[in-house]
């Protein structure tokens, strides 16, 4: 049974999140994928945890699985536009 890498780290920046992973990878993702984080302040995105498969920001009621974003989705909510 394949298992997914877990998350050992999150930093933001303007425009993406990164994920560094505890196989060595570091995953970037873009905060329009995740509207809650894209308009949640710098305070708001720095109050997360991680567990084993994935990161939670309770305030912001978010929560994204490492399997996901390795999959290439974002929120599922139909609040994404698909990518051009």
């Amino acid at each position: 049974m394949t298992t997914s890498p877990e998350p050992t780290a999150v930093r933001f920046d303007d425009h993406s999140f990164w994920v560094d992973l505890d196989d060595g990878r570091t995953l970037g993702i873009p905060l329009v994928w995740f509207p809650r984080l894209l308009h949640g302040t710098a305070e708001q995105r720095q109050a997360f945890f991680l567990s084993p498969d994935g990161i939670h920001w309770e305030n912001l009621d978010e929560d994204i699985s490492i399997a996901g974003l390795l999959a290439g989705r974002g929120d599922e909510t139909g609040t994404r536009k698909a990518a051009a």
